[in-house]
């Protein structure tokens, strides 16, 4: 199976979340500057979550491919093993 290169990627996540802040530390350790969604400031990022996934939980990586679809991750060691193959 051949990956889709993202078009966009966006993090769902909240500041004092322990596997949220693993996730951003592998962003700066591979200089991956992609939009991080803070749930806990705005609602709105939330309700986006929840409507996607029917959960709440974070860290969550938002995965637009090229053609449109898009794809939710959740587990911070798979939304760093995927960051690792981009």
């Amino acid at each position: 199976m051949t990956a889709t290169k993202p078009r966009h990627l966006a993090l769902y996540q909240f500041a004092s979340c322990p596997f949220c802040v693993r996730v951003r530390d592998a962003l700066c350790r591979l200089g991956l500057d992609i939009e991080i969604r803070d749930t806990a400031r705005d609602r709105r990022y939330q309700n986006e979550l929840v409507t996607a996934t029917g959960k709440t939980m974070v860290p969550c990586l938002r995965i637009e491919a090229s053609a449109g679809d898009v794809q939710w991750m959740h587990e911070s060691a798979d939304i760093i093993r995927y960051l690792e193959q981009i």
